[in-house]
């Protein structure tokens, strides 16, 4: 007996090739998009980046050294070295190697996806990753932020292999993620505590030996960092957020939500609720049919176990910060990030109806496209200005002092050697490259604007002019970047204004000129 083909359904197929088409095209473009965004912006390099640069410069005997007053663990500024020894510390160069692991990442997050829920959510998280205005930032910052990112993806990639198969290859790799985590980012020690403690929990609750593996390669891993515990616990001791001030845990929490959707701009605003709706949707929501969604408060399988590490690692890392008076920066929650755009690629997917799904994905990418294109366009810091009269008008032997100190990195930067500047910080004197976070409130409480404008004008003998880069508000350093300028004019009256601090900008400055008599 013979059967006829069922013709009926190839008008339908041949229906859904163009729309099928029409995706493709659409994730191409978008994840082209994406990936170009993370090696573009206009921004002349601020605080956090100048810093990073400056001490990635140095040998690398002295990076320890230098570590100990900057805060940060070393992996990234090793990195940083060897990359500037090939490419260069230009802005493109010293931002391309983030870049690079920001793309890097995206295949991870794919893969991830795939092992989560087949080809939709692998899509999904690798559209949701690749525009995200958040994961584009940070690929164009000289900062950790990408490289951290890119570890958590082939961390969860490692454990979720060696949970299903605990062979050496696959713990090893597990051990070598939460190592090199460690050396990233301090705020990895709370996605490891997160990630040790559920380990623990399944490997007693179901006997689970594959858990009981898992976690002493995690434990494995946390043993790398001892060789460096000493310079962490001075860090610990002595150096910590002196910068800004500790914010409540639901702070934290919503900023941290705010800055995943892009800020505190227009784009952010409006994707900021649909983010989080396409996450509760992950964790609590079952497709009944086309149009019915079915909530269960006991969650569903699929993303739980990424939502409960994503949101237990934010939360316990709020607390800590809270509790230990230490500032919070949305950056921070770089460690969770990856975590929670999975869980959100996941929500997407839970539409049965494949248009609901299409538009949630275009959403997304768009308003997450629109805060990438406006990170390429913005500058972060007003240095450019400051920096850009001085170069016009200074002469070689003027001395440059930065008020405070934290102004100091990105402007200094753009003075390059040959114009034959003196440039110093505020209180020490010291090279305006770095900052000194060290014992950083005591030192400017005890400082003496008059005593350094005494030291600054002995710098610059009776002839050459003295330039003050300054801005107002920054903590420990109230009302003495003002009070050093009163001690300067006092001596040399003739100061003149050539750049208002402009609070527009992420990183402000302003510049004032104090000739000889």
């Amino acid at each position: 007996m013979t059967v006829a083909p069922p013709r009926a359904h190839a008008p339908a197929r041949a229906a859904r090739r163009p729309w099928s088409l029409l995706a493709a095209a659409f994730v191409v473009v978008v994840v082209a998009a994406g990936i170009a965004l993370r090696f573009v912006t206009r921004s002349e390099l601020w605080l956090d980046e100048a810093l990073s640069v400056s001490i990635a410069r140095l040998p690398l005997g002295d990076l320890p050294e230098a570590l100990r007053h900057d805060g940060a663990p070393p992996l990234y500024y090793v990195l940083l070295h060897g990359w500037i020894d090939v490419f260069g510390d230009g802005n493109v160069a010293v931002r391309a190697l983030s870049g690079i692991f920001a793309v890097a990442a995206l295949p991870l997050a794919w893969a991830a996806g795939r092992r989560l829920g087949g080809r939709p959510v692998a899509v999904s998280a690798l559209v949701v990753l690749a525009t995200s205005t958040f994961h584009i930032r940070f690929a164009t910052e000289a900062r950790m932020y990408a490289l951290e990112m890119f570890l958590v993806l082939a961390g969860y990639l490692a454990l979720c292999r060696a949970l299903e198969r605990p062979v050496f290859g696959r713990l090893a790799l597990v051990a070598a993620a939460t190592g090199l985590l460690l050396y990233t980012q301090y705020w990895a020690l709370y996605l490891v505590a997160v990630v040790g403690a559920l380990l623990a929990w399944r490997a007693w609750r179901q006997r689970d030996r594959a858990a009981r593996s898992a976690l002493a390669a995690v434990a494995a891993g946390c043993l790398t960092l001892l060789p460096w515990a000493g310079i962490f616990l001075y860090q610990l001791r002595n150096t910590g957020t002196p910068w800004g001030e500790a914010v409540t845990p639901v702070t934290a929490v919503g900023g941290t939500a705010l800055a995943f959707a892009g800020g505190e701009h227009a784009e952010g605003i409006a994707l900021v609720a649909p983010l989080v709706l396409l996450a509760l949707l992950a964790v609590f929501g079952r497709a009944v049919d086309r149009r019915r969604i079915e909530l269960d408060l006991r969650t569903v399988p699929g993303v739980r176990w990424e939502a409960v590490v994503a949101v237990a690692t934010l939360t316990l890392g709020a607390l800590a910060s809270f509790a230990g008076g230490t500032a919070y920066q949305s950056r921070y929650a770089s460690i969770m990030f990856p975590l929670f755009a999975l869980v959100v690629a996941f929500g997407i997917t839970v539409f049965a109806d494949h248009r609901l799904r299409a538009g949630a994905l275009v959403l997304v990418a768009l308003l997450g496209l629109v805060g990438g294109v406006r990170n390429a366009r913005e500058q972060r810091t007003q240095a450019f200005q400051a920096a850009g009269e001085i170069r016009a008008r200074a002469r070689p032997g003027d001395v440059v002092v930065y008020c405070p100190d934290q102004v100091g990195p990105d402007v200094s930067r753009l003075l390059p050697a040959e114009l034959g500047l003196a440039q110093v910080r505020y209180p020490d004197l010291g090279d305006p490259r770095f900052v000194d976070w060290v014992d950083y409130a005591e030192r400017h409480r005890s400082a003496d604007p008059a005593a350094v404008a005494t030291a600054v004008l002995d710098l610059a003998g009776p002839v050459q002019d003295v330039w003050l880069v300054w801005a107002p508000g920054y903590r420990h350093v109230t009302g003495q970047c003002e009070a050093l300028a009163d001690a300067l004019a006092r001596d040399r009256p003739g100061r003149t204004t050539l750049v208002l601090p402009d609070d527009a900008f992420f990183e402000f400055q302003g510049l004032l000129r104090f000739p000889p008599p």
